[in-house]
C-alpha cells in the first residue's frame, strides 16, 4: 500500500541489542545507505568495554548512533528521534538519552520474566505505563524473522540471527533507503554461505515488506540530499582515515612506511588496515608488546622508513622511554595514541581526551615533542599527514592524539586529489658535511639546519657517515659521547628550540567571529571540534554572539594564541578530561581561561555547551561606555 510521505530535514538514530545482536552491522549498514543517499551524518558506536558480556544484561548492550541530515551534521545527535532496543537490557541503557515524544521500537520476543528480571525490571515496562510519552512499537521481530524463514533448512538459532537484518529492512523501508548496496554488501560477505546469505537478504525484504502492510506505520519519511561540495565521496571512520593519511604522507615523502604496533583498543583497526596496503610500500609488525612496537618504529626510522607506532594511552605509557630516546636521536616518529577513558585499563571501549599532559610530559628529562590532535573522523587524514610532514622536517617525535569517539565514528569524505596533497619530500645525507683540522671529509650528524635545527637524516650503510646512537648524551655538531654539564645544557635548550620553532611553519590560529563583537570566546581541541561548533551555532541563532577556535597544534602553539586569548573577556575550553588544556593556557599565558570539564566516557553534547556558553555570555558586566563606542 502507498502511504503518506513526510519530509524531514534531520533524523537521529540509535540501535542497541546484545553484542550479538549486530547492532554495528545494523548501524553501518544504514549509514552506509544514508551516505550513498548524498545526506551529510555522522555516527557514534557505543561498544561494550567486556570481550562478551552475559548476554541481556546492561554491561552487554551494544549500540550505534546515526544522525543524517539534508545539511551539514556536526555531531552524532544529542538525542535519538527513533530507538530500535532488541531487549530490555537496550531499552533500559539508552531510555535516559530518549526524549518525551519520540519512537521506540521494541523486540517483544525478548521482554521474557528472565531478560527482564536480569535488568531490574519487576514489571515490563511496555505493560505498565512507564513508556506513554513515547511513540511505542512493540514488535515481535525474533519470530517474525523465523516466520519468514519458514522454507529455509537453517536452525531456529540461525534464522533468529537475521533479526538485525529485519530490523534495518522496516528501517531502510521507514526512511525510503534502497536495500540494493545492503544486498551487495551481504553477498560478499556471506559468498561461502549461500544458505544464510539468502536468508538475510528475505530477512531483510521481510523487514521492508512487513513496514509497507502494517498499520503499525502510517507514514514512511524522506530526507533530501545535503548540498555538499561537489567530488567522489565515501564513508570513513576515523581509524581508516588516519591509517589512510600515514599512507598518503609516505608516499609524498617517498619513504617506505613501517608500523611496529600492539593491538590495543581502540587503536587496533589502525594495524588492521594498514596491514591491507602492502601495495603501497607499507610493512605492519604486530609486536609482542607496547615497547618492542615503538623500537620497532624508531629503528625503522633510524634505517630510512616513515616509523609509525600506534597505541592508546596506557601503550603510550609504556612506549614512553623509545620516545624519549627518539628525542635524543633526533629522528622522525609518529605515536599515534587514540585515547580512551582511564587510567589503568579504564574504559576500553569509551572515549576520552585525558592523554595530554602524558603526551606533554610524560617522559623522563627535558624530552619535548611536537603534538598534533585531530578534530574529526576525516581530519583524521589531514592530521596524519601534518604529522609526519613535521616529524620528517623537523626530525622529532609527533604524538598524533585521536580518541575513540573519533576513531570509531564515521562522515562523508570528499577523496582528495593527489596534486593538492603537500609535498613532503625527505631529503637524506649522503655526502659528509664538514672537513676535519686536517681538512678531510668528516660526518657531523648534529649539525643543523639554520631554519628549523634539524639535524642531517642519514641512511645506514651510507660510506662516510658513520655515527653513533644510542641514549647517552652526544656532543653537539660532532655526536661524539658527551658528559660535559655545558653541552647538556646547550643540547637540552637546542631540542626545546627545534620544537619552538616549528610554530613558524604553522598556521595562525583563526577565530569564528562572524561579526567581530563577541566577548566569550569557545576554544577547544580533538574532538571538542564538533559538539562546540554546534553549541555556538545554536547561540548565535538565539542573538548571542559567541566566538570559536579550535586548536589542531598543542605544542608548540600557533603564534598569535595568547593574542586570541587576551582579546575575549572569558575563555571557555571544554575538555573530555579534567582540565588539562586549560592548565597549560594558563601557565603559559597568565589568562585565567575557564574549563568545562567531563569525564563520562562520552562525547560532549551540543545541548549541554550551548546552555554552558549561554550562561557565560548571560554573566559578563554590561559593556562600557568606550566599549560601546
Amino acid at each position: 500500500m502507498n502511504k503518506p510521505v513526510r519530509q524531514l530535514d534531520r533524523v537521529v538514530i540509535r540501535f542497541a541489542g546484545d553484542s550479538g545482536d549486530g547492532m554495528q552491522l545494523t548501524g553501518d549498514r544504514f549509514t552506509s545507505d544514508s551516505a550513498v543517499a548524498g545526506h551529510d551524518l555522522a555516527t557514534l558506536p557505543n561498544f561494550p568495554a567486556e570481550i562478551r558480556a552475559p548476554a541481556g544484561t546492561l554491561p552487554g548492550v551494544s549500540s550505534f548512533q546515526l544522525h543524517f541530515a539534508d545539511h551539514d551534521v556536526l555531531t552524532p545527535g544529542d538525542e535519538p528521534d527513533v530507538l530500535v532496543a532488541m531487549n530490555p537490557a537496550a531499552l533500559k541503557a539508552n531510555l535516559r538519552d530518549i526524549p518525551r515524544g519520540a519512537t521506540i521500537i521494541v523486540d517483544t520476543d525478548e521482554f521474557s520474566r528472565r531478560n527482564l528480571g536480569k535488568v531490574g525490571y519487576a514489571v515490563s515496562p511496555l505493560e505498565d505505563g512507564s513508556l506513554e510519552s513515547y511513540h511505542v512499537h512493540p514488535l515481535a521481530l525474533t519470530s517474525m524473522t523465523v516466520d519468514s524463514l519458514a522454507s529455509f533448512e537453517l536452525s531456529r538459532k540461525d534464522k533468529e540471527r537475521a533479526k538485525n537484518m529485519f530490523a534495518l529492512g522496516l528501517l531502510s523501508w521507514l526512511y525510503t533507503r534502497p536495500l540494493e548496496s545492503t544486498e551487495e554488501f551481504l553477498r560478499r560477505k556471506f559468498a561461502t554461505k549461500p544458505d544464510i546469505l539468502a536468508a538475510n537478504i528475505a530477512a531483510l525484504h521481510a523487514g521492508a515488506h512487513y513496514g509497507e502492510t502494517t498499520e503499525d506505520f502510517a507514514h514512511t519519511y524522506q530526507i533530501a540530499p545535503a548540498a555538499m561540495p561537489a567530488g567522489t565521496y565515501r564513508n570513513i571512520t576515523g581509524n581508516t582515515a588516519l591509517a589512510y593519511g600515514l599512507v598518503a604522507a609516505a608516499r609524498r615523502a617517498g619513504l617506505p612506511l613501517v608500523l611496529g604496533s600492539y593491538p590495543i583498543t581502540p587503536a587496533t583497526d589502525i594495524l588492521h588496515t594498514l596491514s591491507g596496503l602492502k601495495r603501497f610500500g607499507v610493512t605492519t609488525i604486530q609486536a609482542e608488546d607496547e615497547i618492542a612496537g615503538v623500537g620497532m618504529a624508531l629503528g625503522a626510522s633510524f634505517g630510512g622508513a616513515l616509523g609509525v607506532t600506534s597505541t592508546s594511552g596506557p601503550g603510550l605509557a609504556l612506549k614512553a622511554e623509545t620516545i624519549g630516546l627518539a628525542v635524543s636521536l633526533e629522528l622522525p616518529l609518529v605515536v599515534v595514541d587514540v585515547q580512551r577513558g582511564g587510567p589503568a585499563t579504564g574504559l576500553p571501549t569509551k572515549t576520552e581526551q585525558a592523554d595530554l599532559l602524558q603526551a606533554m610530559f610524560g617522559r623522563n628529562g627535558e624530552s619535548p615533542v611536537a603534538i598534533v590532535a585531530a578534530q574529526s573522523p576525516v581530519d583524521c587524514f589531514d592530521a596524519a599527514i601534518e604529522a609526519t610532514r613535521i616529524a620528517t622536517a623537523y626530525r622529532t617525535p609527533v604524538v598524533l592524539l585521536s580518541d575513540g569517539y573519533l576513531a570509531n565514528g564515521s562522515e562523508p569524505w570528499r577523496l582528495p586529489e593527489v596534486a593538492d596533497l603537500p609535498d613532503l619530500t625527505v631529503t637524506f645525507q649522503t655526502e659528509p658535511n664538514a672537513v676535519d683540522d686536517k681538512g678531510a671529509p668528516v660526518f657531523h650528524p648534529y649539525a643543523r639546519d639554520p631554519q628549523t635545527l634539524a639535524r642531517p637524516w642519514a641512511v645506514p650503510g651510507t660510506a662516510g657517515l658513520e655515527h653513533r646512537i644510542g641514549g647517552i648524551e652526544k656532543a653537539d655538531v660532532t655526536g661524539v659521547i658527551s658528559y660535559d654539564p655545558d653541552n647538556h645544557e646547550r643540547m637540552t635548550h637546542l631540542r626545546r628550540d627545534k620544537i619552538a620553532g616549528i610554530a613558524a611553519s604553522i598556521p595562525a590560529l583563526e577565530v569564528d567571529d562572524p561579526d567581530g563583537d563577541a566577548r566569550v570566546l569557545a576554544l577547544g581541541w580533538g574532538s571538542t571540534y564538533g559538539p562546540i561548533h554546534a553549541a555556538a551555532r545554536s547561540v548565535r541563532r538565539h542573538g548571542m554572539p559567541v566566538a570559536r577556535a579550535h586548536l589542531r597544534h598543542l605544542n608548540p602553539f600557533p603564534s598569535n594564541l595568547g593574542e586570541v586569548l587576551r582579546r575575549y573577556e572569558r575563555v571557555i575550553v571544554p575538555e573530555m578530561n579534567l582540565g588539562q588544556l586549560a592548565l597549560l593556557l594558563r601557565a603559559k599565558y597568565l589568562v585565567d581561561v575557564h574549563s568545562h570539564t567531563a569525564v563520562r566516557g562520552l562525547p560532549f553534547t551540543a545541548g549541554e555547551l550551548a546552555e554552558v556558553l549561554t550562561a557565560a555570555v548571560q554573566a559578563l558586566p554590561e559593556p562600557s561606555v568606550e566599549r560601546a563606542q
